[in-house]
């Protein structure tokens, strides 16, 4: 199924560029496939919270299923292509970026309390699932913040290395010169 992105308010545009709810009751036991293409003013707020030069294309396709009686499993691909500035040349580039999403998303619970000889222990899953805030997920944040993660923060030219500049002759550092000066002696 298609859903048309959400515009982004003007208020929560720095924050959450792209936002698409969906929420639990929306979800049949079968689950649910959406296709997700960013307009171009999100694109402009995704690239301009991202640090790129730009992001002409921004796609996501999701499927979503329940996972037990109150949670939400999102599997699914993120694809862009961004535009950045090589780190060597400074000459604009372009990149093609695919990341494949896999959560798991349930009501947050509380923290298991241990006693441990009269003192109380908070104890946190390690791979506990991401919280399901107010029974809904935000596909389009997900894609956002996936796509960040993905960015190569320091983008190459393809055939481009960073030569170090070439080394000068030792000239026997900076107090050379007044070396040499103390070894004449007056009258020279």
């Amino acid at each position: 199924m298609t859903r048309a992105p959400e515009q982004p308010s003007e208020k929560s545009s720095s924050e959450k560029p792209w936002s698409v709810p969906v929420a639990l009751q929306e979800v049949p036991e079968t689950g649910r496939s959406f296709t997700l293409v960013a307009d171009e003013r999100t694109r402009e707020a995704v690239a301009k919270l991202a640090g790129l030069r730009s992001l002409p294309r921004l796609e996501a396709q999701f499927e979503v299923t329940p996972r037990g009686r109150d949670g939400l499993h999102v599997t699914g691909t993120i694809s862009a292509t961004v535009g950045q500035d090589c780190v060597v040349t400074l000459e604009p580039i372009g990149n093609e970026i695919e990341e494949q999403v896999d959560l798991v998303f349930a009501p947050p619970a509380a923290p298991t309390i241990v006693d441990e000889e009269g003192e109380r222990v908070e104890v946190t899953p390690l791979d506990a699932p991401e919280p399901l805030i107010g029974n809904s997920v935000d596909l389009g944040a997900i894609a956002s913040e996936f796509l960040m993660l993905a960015i190569d923060p320091y983008p190459r030219k393809a055939g481009v290395a960073f030569e170090p500049p070439a080394k000068e002759a030792d000239t026997g550092g900076p107090f050379a010169a007044l070396a040499a000066l103390k070894k004449m002696e007056p009258g020279d």
